[in-house]
Formats: structure tokens, sequence, C-alpha cells
């Protein structure tokens, strides 16, 4: 297409004109002036470059690169995938800590596009690394460099993890030690509400000294603030997996994200979380304390119960997540993913040896757990705290299943405050996420004493059993030995609506043990008796007819039980049972939601 224009127009003007159209009609446009005969400007649509074999003799146009505004952008780009000052990256390694971007390479592989990788796996996109840009780069002029506040201390984006989508954080503990402020704040509010639309698992990454105190206007008390991390995290809970991996020291505010997401690692070494730093609480209650004892990974994985699960370093630490996640759905809407079937790490046919005769005699559960369950698939949580119970997910026959199971081999299995605290929230979760329930029960039931009195053993020991009543998933208990007084109701006995209670022969249920049963009822007879190897023979007597009584034939006679499993059999026929009820729906009553916290 030719075109004349006024005589006067510049060749500037002429290439617009030219561009313009050519871009508009899909074909060359040559500009001419009014009275010329050479064109002022010639453009071809856009795509498109003129060869000598045009069919004109027009000067050919090269296909243009990057402009000079394309590379500053990458020069900005570049500059802030750097970090915080040079000399707080330098002193990572001093900390045994990886950079934050270096971090999520570990976890996530290849770069994103914007940072020069390929988006198709790793990384996918991230959002906000503009964030709070003109705060460090004041009027376009280069920064002083310990004023660097890249992406504001935050990072946040979407990533391929083990070949699930998930949403990510990671403080940036480079940038004013991780700490949260307006913009960083705004990321991560921003993260969490598109998790509620996605329904995809979110991955904090935590780093954090807590909000930033000398900028804390615009983000401590706002509505869409740091406090709506809480709220979000709640709406969050149960809707989609959160997993939180500590690096570093997380205080005051920043503790909390750990503690509501549903799973928290922390790291040996490296981690710590309180509610205010060593510093203020010698502040507020003259107590000199390290961070290490206030709030290390042995003080929330055996006292608090605040940790989940330890890993020696960060190569650990995402190798423990690997394997969480994979008995996970992405959403509460979705089945846990199921795997290849695996033989069970120990011979089934060993488990009735595995299991005492004696009531009162300790064992491993564990051992059970690896004759029942596939090999190498149970992941045990919280293994150091409340030792009574075990708690964990594992497989059998490739489908996920969540195990809570009593400790004989410590104090006797009998449930203590931590340990039914312990086993609620376990059960609450695997419930909120669809994993079916396998309860191993062998326990003289709730413990008893002032001491356990002053540390909530009703209030625990009722939050588990809430827990087990209102859980929905398909559930299969065992009982392996004793089921004794209130620790049969705890652990899925017959009245709480289990979709099977199988007993193996060395089974017993009752309201206590033999030996407290004979002391309670027939104390005063037998002190009558004053021969001693009399007393002794028929408190033996009395022993005997009281185990029959509530021996695990006597059970399944009248009907208490569902069936007694060969303990060469009970891999199978749980398997069986799984797969069986898989689909069993179950309603709870119409009401807003318990009260029973």
């Amino acid at each position: 297409m030719d075109v004349r224009i006024a005589a006067g127009a510049s060749e500037e003007e002429a290439a617009a004109i030219a561009a313009a159209l050519a871009g508009h009609v899909d074909e060359s446009v040559a500009v001419y002036a009014e009275e010329g005969e050479e064109p002022i400007a010639v453009r071809d649509p856009p795509g498109e470059t003129r060869g000598e074999d045009s069919g004109n003799d027009r000067e050919p146009e090269v296909q243009a690169g990057p402009t000079d505004r394309e590379e500053r952008l990458r020069e900005e780009i570049d500059d802030i995938l750097e970090g915080g000052p040079e000399k707080y990256r330098d002193r990572l390694a001093e900390q045994g800590k990886l950079f934050v971007r270096d971090r999520l390479e570990l976890w996530f592989g290849e770069k994103s596009a914007h940072q020069g990788g390929d988006s198709a796996g790793g990384i996918r996109f991230e959002d906000g690394s503009f964030a709070n840009f003109d705060a460090w780069h004041p009027d376009g002029r280069d920064p002083d460099p310990d004023d660097r506040l890249p992406a504001d201390g935050l990072l946040t984006g979407a990533a391929e993890f083990e070949g699930r989508d998930v949403h990510f954080m990671a403080n940036d503990f480079t940038v004013k030690a991780g700490s949260m402020a307006e913009k960083g704040v705004e990321k991560f509010l921003r993260m969490q509400q598109r998790a509620l639309k996605t329904g995809k698992p979110v991955l904090y990454l935590m780093d954090s000294s807590g909000g930033r105190i000398d900028q804390q206007t615009g983000f401590f008390a706002n509505r869409e603030g740091i406090g709506k991390y809480y709220y979000n995290h709640s709406m969050l809970s149960g809707r989609v997996p959160q997993i939180c991996v500590l690096y570093g020291p997380c205080i005051a505010g920043a503790a909390y994200t750990p503690v509501f997401a549903d799973f928290t690692v922390m790291v040996e070494g490296m981690s710590a979380m309180a509610i205010a730093s060593p510093r203020m609480v010698e502040m507020v209650t003259g107590e000199e304390i390290t961070l290490e004892d206030l709030g290390g990974p042995q003080v929330h994985a055996r006292e608090s119960g605040s940790a989940d699960l330890v890993a020696r370093d960060e190569e650990h630490a995402r190798e423990l997540v690997a394997q969480l996640m994979g008995y996970l759905p992405d959403n509460a809407d979705q089945k846990p993913p199921v795997a290849e079937s695996q033989k069970p790490t120990a011979a089934p046919e060993g488990l009735d040896s595995v299991v005492p005769g004696a009531p009162n005699k300790g064992y491993d559960m564990a051992d059970v757990i690896e004759r029942v369950v596939d090999g190498d698939s149970f992941f045990e949580l919280q293994p150091e705290y409340g030792k009574e119970i075990l708690t964990g997910f594992a497989r059998i026959d490739g489908r996920p299943v969540a195990v809570v199971a009593n400790q004989p081999a410590h104090r006797a299995g009998a449930i203590f405050p931590d340990a039914a605290e312990k086993a609620a929230g376990f059960i609450w979760k695997a419930d909120a996420f669809d994993v079916p329930l396998l309860y191993l029960c062998d326990t003289p039931g709730f413990m008893a004493g002032s001491g356990v009195e002053k540390e909530g053993i009703l209030e625990q020991g009722k939050k588990m059993i809430y827990a087990t009543s209102s859980a929905t998933v398909p559930t299969q208990t065992v009982v392996v030995r004793k089921a004794y007084g209130a620790g049969i109701y705890a652990m899925g006995g017959p009245a709480y609506d289990p979709e099977s209670v199988l007993g193996l022969p060395s089974g017993e249920i009752a309201i206590m043990g033999p030996e407290a049963a004979i002391n309670a009822v027939y104390a005063r007879k037998l002190a009558e008796i004053d021969d001693e190897e009399e007393r002794q023979r028929r408190e033996q007597e009395l022993r005997e007819e009281y185990r029959e009584d509530i021996d695990i034939h006597r059970m399944a006679s009248e009907v208490v039980i569902d069936e007694i499993v060969a303990p060469s059999r009970l891999r199978e026929e749980l398997a069986a049972r799984f797969d069986f009820y898989a689909d069993v729906e179950k309603e709870l009553p119409s009401k807003k939601h318990g009260t029973i916290l």
C-alpha cells in the first residue's frame, strides 16, 4: 500500500504512520511526501521482514532485538535476584543455610521464566518481585547497598513440587532478617487468597524475625494487615494442606504461621520459634535463656508438640516434605493419591509372635505396624511427643491410611495428656484430607493420678474422643491386645461407628485389667483368707475367670466385635476392608460446628 502525506512531515512521523498502517491492514506500507517520488518510510506487517526476493528494491529490514528499555528491566530483575546487602548474604554460610533463591532451586529445580529459566517446570512464576522497588531505588538513582529491600524480603509464587502444583512463600533473611512489612504482607495475603481459589497446597518456607517494627504503619493492625495471615490460615485449614518448614528464628507474629500450618518441620541447629525473643523474655520476666532452649527444635518436638518433624539439614527437610505430601490430596475435595502396592518390611506371618500373651509385658508396636503396612511406608509424625501413642501415615496395598496406635513399649501404652492431644490433632487432620483411619489398640486406658489431672487428662482425652467421634472417613479398629477403660472409646471402639472392629487372638476388652478388677471387687474377701498360699491360689482363679469374661472370643460371641482375625492374615483382611469401604459416606448431625476444642 502506498500512502502520501503532507510535504512538511518528518521522517519520524512518516515511519510512525507506516508502522501503524502496516499493523492495521496487514500488508507493507510505503509513505511518500506529497510530491515525492521516493518513499520516506517503508514498513512491513508485524512479524515479517523483507528480503532480496520480495519483488521490489526497497531496503530490507532486520528483526529488532530487545530494546534498551527491556535491557534496563532485565538489569533491574538481575539486581532484585541478588537479594539483600552482600554482607548479609556472606553470613548465610556461617549460619549453615542457603540463600533464599538457592533454597527455592533446591526445592523446585529449574528457575522460572522470570529468572531466565524454563517455566514449564520448577518455579512456574513469581509474584511481586518489584515490591517496594521505589523505596530502594529513589528517583532512579543507584540505591545505598545497605538499604536494599528486594521483593520486600518475601518471595511468593507458584511452583511444581514432586509433580504437584503448589503455592509457595519464602522469607529472604538477607533483607532485614526476613522481617515482614507492608508490601511483603500484601504478597503473603494474596498468595493465601489465591490458594483458597485454586485448591492447591501451600508451602511456607519461613525464616523471619517477625514484623518490621520500624515500619509497622500500614500492616500491623489493618484489616488487610498481618493479622489477616491467621484469618486466612484458619480459612485454608482443612481446605488445602499447609506445610511449613522453619529455616531460622521465627519470632512473635512469624511464629504463628508454623503453628497454624497442618504440618511443621524444623531444622536441627538452625530453626527456632517463640512468642518473644530471648532479649524480650529477659525484659519481661528476668529469665536469661538462649534461643535454642527457649524455642529450638527439641523444645517443640518433645515438649510443646508444635513441631511434627525435625530435619538434619535443608536437603533432609525437603525429603521429609516430599514423603509427607505423597499421602495427601491437593485439597479436601480430592482423594489421597494411591501408590503401587509393596510387600511389608517384615513378614505378616510373624505378627502373632510379636504380641506377648501377658497383658502387662511390653513390646514395640512398630513391629506390628511393619508387618501390616506396605514396606517402608510408615511415616511417623511427632515421634518424640506423647510417645505412648504412635501417629503417622502409611499405605496398605498402596492405599494411604492414617495410623493411630498405642505404644506398649512406652509407659505400657497408657494414654497421657500429651499423647491424647497428639492423637486428636492427627485424627482431625487425617479426616480433613480424607485419609482413612486405622486404630491399633493395646492400652490400659487413660492414665490416672494428680499429675495428669493437673495436666488436663480429662480435657485432652475429651478432644481425642471427640476427634474419633467426628471423623467421617472409613475407619478400621484392631484390638491387638488389651483395650481397657475409656481407651477403647478413644481408639475407635465399637460405639464409635467404625466400619469394622477386628480382634487378634491376644485381644481383651474390659472396664479395667484383671489385677485392678480383682483388687476393686474382691480385695476384702481375699484379705479374709489367712493362708497366704490359699489366698494367692484364689486370686489366680479369680484373675483367670475375669480374663475369660473379657477374652476376645467372648467379645466375638456376643458380637461386640465383627471378627477375630488370624494375625498372619491381618494385612490381607485390612486391605480388603479398606478397599470395600473406600467410598463409604458418613454424615454428622446438622449444626454449625461442635463446641469441643
